[in-house]
């Protein structure tokens, strides 16, 4: 028997945990969807951006997209995949595409927008994904994408509420 329960709680846990040993705090991701954000929702707090990646986090699909991918990654830096795959994964190999496919598990929940916000993210590497991206900090061929997944679909969480408040006052 596993030592964690399977419900979304005990594995939220678990991914903030996991996030955490690997250098990701919620504040560096909320910091993101700020970044993303702020144009379009002028009152935008980091406050609300950590509400909105926490309430991306409850998500089984994005917890398991997350325990995926970090255990991947680990298994990399361990040097315990099989070849070539460890290469490919060890040196993010550029025509890999696997982990955004992953990603895109997380951002597909909240709509086209999260894929315009994913991908934008994803090119610029704003705020700790640059770091991520960085290899001399360890293997983070999936997180890094798992992160800016996050990120963008927490904006598009934060753009939906938005325009929906906006249409309650044009009521």
């Amino acid at each position: 028997m596993s030592e964690h329960p399977l419900n979304s709680n005990s594995c939220l846990e678990v991914v903030i945990d996991l996030l955490a040993k690997r250098g990701v705090s919620l504040d560096d991701i909320a910091e993101i969807v700020h970044f993303l954000q702020i144009n379009y929702v002028p009152n935008l707090t980091q406050e609300m951006c950590l509400e909105s990646v926490k309430a991306v986090l409850k998500k089984r699909e994005v917890q398991n997209a997350l325990l995926t991918g970090i255990q991947l990654d680990m298994l990399a830096e361990q040097k315990k995949l099989l070849p070539p795959l460890q290469s490919i994964i060890e040196t993010d190999e550029p025509l890999y595409g696997v982990d955004e496919v992953l990603a895109l598990a997380i951002v597909n929940l909240y709509g086209s927008i999260g894929f315009t916000n994913f991908g934008y993210v994803d090119k610029l590497k704003h705020g700790k994904l640059a770091y991520l991206n960085d290899k001399n900090n360890g293997v983070h061929t999936f997180l890094d994408d798992l992160v800016g997944a996050i990120a963008a679909a927490a904006s598009s969480r934060i753009a939906h509420r938005q325009k929906q408040q906006e249409e309650c006052l044009e009521d």
